[in-house]
């Protein structure tokens, strides 16, 4: 080999070197440009929300080979387990971040979820809300953190709005309910919302006790007893998932079965209570974010759910998981990067119109809140949940009041 080559060849090896640590050394949003988005999915796999963080995944794990069918660009999902517990979620945002995460998504809880958007807002990395209803999460004034969830008074006015059609339908309405919720972020803002909220419904009820109580208590024997003392027709509650099976439990037990239980959040429409509770799951409605049974999308996904576990229905958790990786997704494809500020600009001009949840689509305002996003009136009947309004989007009429646990075996 003659001087000259060699030379050459130290020149293009020096170079390649160069190249190889230049590439080593830049952030992961540029080595990951031109490839699957990264996406932290944080959700409370463990601790008291458990159920509802599990099945919340089952939306996640359904995404990324729709997406890919609907032409969307390949997503790379990396869970984390936030254990029901706002500072480990904190510490798991920051985790993901540090491992490459290029967009966030998360958390089901709003105090979770709150603790991540403060992360992500100091990061400068995109956070998308799945679930999450505290109103002051996107009143912050935040760039990076977007909600296709709707706000604790959104799902207020839109569940009494159901209620009254319901009760006009049936030609019947309690006069008198006992409200029962927890007392985590959620709950607390449901709470407040209703002193705001009610009064511009007129509804026919009056709150004849209000009862707050912690979602991760183990016995709810007294707060149910006060319940029934209250003499009320019906229980509107704001529940998680294990206490909805308890104050269920608590209403056999003590031989009460009032009208109706009108649910305004998660719990009695999860497949955990459906299947542990059996013919007593039957009865309550749910005032909640929902889905389009009509829509093409939906039918997608629930095929696929289907696929996946045929045991399962389709549910909240697994539209609003699914909604905002398809969010992100559709974000990445028209950013063509995943550089934070481009996706984050992306996502602010969101405009989905085939998609899954009630409402005309998926679009933020200037505070990165979809405002257009609707709930459901749902009913538990023989293991299935059946839209009961609004009148666009239901597939069934309304069983009331409910019937006698006493004679249901």
């Amino acid at each position: 080999m003659t001087r000259i080559s060699m030379q050459a060849n130290r020149r293009r090896m020096l170079a390649g070197a160069a190249a190889t640590a230049a590439t080593l050394a830049a952030p992961a949003i540029l080595r990951a440009a031109g490839g699957a988005l990264r996406v932290g999915v944080l959700l409370p796999r463990s601790g008291f929300e458990a159920g509802i963080g599990q099945d919340c995944q089952r939306g996640a794990d359904l995404a990324p080979a729709i997406l890919k069918s609907l032409g969307l660009p390949d997503i790379t999902l990396m869970n984390a387990d936030t254990e029901s517990n706002v500072d480990t979620a904190r510490a798991r945002a920051e985790k993901l971040i540090g491992d490459g995460a290029q967009l966030l998504v998360g958390a089901f809880d709003s105090g979770q979820t709150t603790a991540i958007a403060q992360v992500a807002e100091q990061k400068g990395i995109p956070f998308v809300i799945n679930i999450a209803a505290a109103p002051a999460i996107t009143e912050q004034g935040y760039k990076f953190v977007f909600r296709n969830f709707p706000t604790a008074p959104m799902i207020l006015g839109d569940a009494f709005a159901n209620q009254k059609n319901i009760f006009a339908a049936i030609g019947a309405a309690p006069k008198s309910v006992v409200f029962m919720h927890v007392n985590d972020t959620f709950g607390t803002a449901m709470a407040k919302g209703i002193g705001a909220v009610m009064p511009k419904f007129n509804m026919p009820y009056t709150i004849a006790e209000e009862i707050a109580y912690d979602p991760a208590a183990r016995d709810l024997s007294v707060e149910v007893a006060k319940a029934k003392a209250a003499d009320a027709d019906a229980l509107l509650v704001v529940s998680r998932l294990n206490d909805a099976m308890l104050l269920t439990r608590e209403l056999v037990k003590q031989r009460w079965t009032p009208q109706a239980i009108l649910s305004m959040g998660p719990g009695w429409y999860d497949d955990q209570y459906l299947k542990t509770l059996g013919s007593l799951a039957d009865g309550p409605i749910s005032f909640v974010p929902w889905y389009d049974p009509h829509k093409k999308l939906t039918q997608v996904l629930e095929a696929a759910l289907a696929k996946a576990d045929s045991n399962v229905n389709l549910n909240t958790n697994h539209i609003f998981t699914f909604e905002a990786l398809l969010v992100a997704a559709d974000a990445y494809r028209r950013a063509g990067s995943t550089d934070p500020k481009a996706l984050a600009a992306a996502i602010r001009t969101t405009n989905i119109t085939d998609n899954v949840s009630i409402g005309p689509g998926i679009a933020f305002n200037a505070k990165g809140q979809n405002d257009k996003v609707k709930d459901g009136a749902i009913q538990n009947r023989g293991g299935k949940l059946l839209t009961l309004a609004p009148k666009d989007a239901a597939n069934a009429k309304p069983e009331w009041p409910m019937r006698s646990y006493l004679s249901r075996g």
